[in-house]
């Protein structure tokens, strides 16, 4: 279901049943791993966070990895930060 370098790769799932009765299947959000940082990056103004993991990282699906490093969830709240710390490249 998900890439094998996605954060939700191991995170599980659970049933839900709405309130209309439908039963759904929902994906744990994983906690953040935390990485070591390695370094901090000041982003220009609209750089987006697939380029700074693409350009660090390797890969530019690993965003999420940025997100763990700076302790946000959503990418967005780390998308408002001018200094993003980048975590280690090994994994």
């Amino acid at each position: 279901m998900f890439l094998p370098n996605s954060r939700y790769a191991e995170a599980g799932t659970y049933e839900v049943t709405l309130p209309d009765g439908t039963t759904v299947t929902v994906v744990r959000v994983p906690a953040p791993s935390r990485d070591a940082v390695a370094g901090w990056h000041r982003r220009d103004d609209g750089e987006r966070l697939d380029l700074v993991a693409h350009r660090f990282l390797g890969d530019a699906t690993a965003a999420w990895r940025l997100c763990d490093a700076n302790g946000v969830i959503a990418p967005d709240a780390l998308a408002a930060r001018e200094l993003v710390a980048i975590p280690r490249a090994e994994r």
